[in-house]
């Protein structure tokens, strides 16, 4: 039979030679679930997995390769008896040659007869493998990668096969989510880190101090800055890309780098925040943050504000109780602007405190 595509409820003929019986599957799909392997790191997992269905389907080799979804490749990321195909880096395109179709269909595909015409990795017909099996990583419904197996003989896998196979898949694709989440978390603390000032301005009668405290949860996209303008005047901005983990803090170092180079040419908040506006429209269409830009006046008895849906700034007054000021929001960064941005402008007092702050300072209860 040739290039026969077996969906994992079909039901097929008995093949005695590779069928699994009821007590072998079951010992074999405790060893796919095995407790053991979720204290694996992520890599490992997929590592061992492969090693264990390369085992439990008697085959000769056993890969995962992972989808970047950038450039619609399927990558080797692990293998067993196949290790060459990761060594190299070895990159299908999707849709094209066996995974690459197994990822277009996200569905099981079987090659009881493998020829130069129904692969692309060369690596495979140089191993010599007559026969292939392949399934989906599926998260969410979206395929994520493939996983398949080989044969060095000629060989007719069975639903019972299929099945483990696919169950082999679900769990490399539940490790493959826990290794994205963790390099997300990383890499978007750095990235969030290394984007703070390195030192707050010193300016002869204001003192500044800051925290940040990263969450428990996912790293988002809050941010904070103040520096020092070209005419002397001190520039305070806080704001919070919608979203979380790594894409919205690399959305937020661009905020932040763009807003530093509009206000090296206006001491104008509103003016900052309607080219901010302007640049995140045209570069980052389905974006929205939002984003406060405080401008203190040369005397420091004011602070000139624009808020684009960012919350209110909270005013202490030595013998009054602190309160949030009185500023006119503006639609988000992203967000549908009706007409200019609007300008506000506060006295601050001689000892007044003023805190800018994201949701992540005030969402919590206690």
């Amino acid at each position: 039979m040739d290039d026969i595509d077996r969906p994992a409820d079909g039901v097929f003929g008995p093949d005695p030679g590779t069928a699994l019986g009821s007590v072998d599957q079951m010992r074999d799909i405790e060893s796919l679930i095995d407790a053991a392997l979720s204290r694996l790191a992520p890599q490992e997992l997929l590592g061992a997995l492969a090693e264990r269905v390369r085992q439990a389907l008697h085959v000769d080799t056993a890969a995962v390769l992972l989808l970047d979804p950038k450039s619609a490749y399927l990558v080797a990321t692990a293998a067993s008896g196949l290790e060459e195909e990761v060594q190299q880096g070895v990159r299908i395109p999707v849709g094209k040659g066996f995974a690459g179709r197994i990822a277009t269909e996200a569905r099981c595909v079987i090659l009881d007869d493998v020829d130069h015409t129904k692969v692309v990795n060369p690596l495979l017909l140089d191993r010599g493998i007559r026969s292939l099996m392949g399934a989906p990583l599926l998260s969410g419904g979206s395929v994520i990668g493939v996983m398949h197996v080989g044969t060095l003989s000629p060989r007719l896998f069975t639903s019972a096969d299929v099945k483990l196979l696919q169950i082999a898949a679900d769990r490399a694709a539940i490790a493959v989510e826990a290794l994205n989440r963790q390099t997300d978390r990383e890499a978007a603390a750095a990235l969030q880190r290394s984007l703070l000032p390195s030192a707050l301005p010193v300016t002869p009668g204001l003192q500044i101090a800051a925290r940040y405290a990263p969450g428990s949860g996912t790293i988002g996209g809050d941010w904070y800055d103040v520096f020092t303008l070209p005419s002397g005047q001190v520039c305070a901005v806080i704001g919070d890309v919608a979203g979380s983990g790594l894409s919205a803090a690399v959305i937020m170092g661009r905020l932040r780098s763009a807003l530093r180079a509009y206000a090296l040419e206006t001491a104008d908040p509103a003016e900052i925040l309607r080219r901010l506006d302007r640049k995140m429209a045209h570069f980052e269409p389905d974006a929205m943050a939002t984003v406060l830009c405080a401008v203190f006046s040369h005397d420091l008895s004011r602070l000139t504000i624009s808020n684009a849906g960012h919350l209110p700034p909270i005013l202490a007054v030595p013998g009054e109780p602190a309160a949030p000021v009185s500023v006119t929001p503006d639609a988000l960064i992203g967000g549908v602007q009706c007409g200019p941005r609007q300008l506000s402008t506060i006295e601050l007092p001689p000892d007044g405190v003023l805190c800018l702050y994201t949701d992540g300072r005030v969402a919590r209860r206690r």
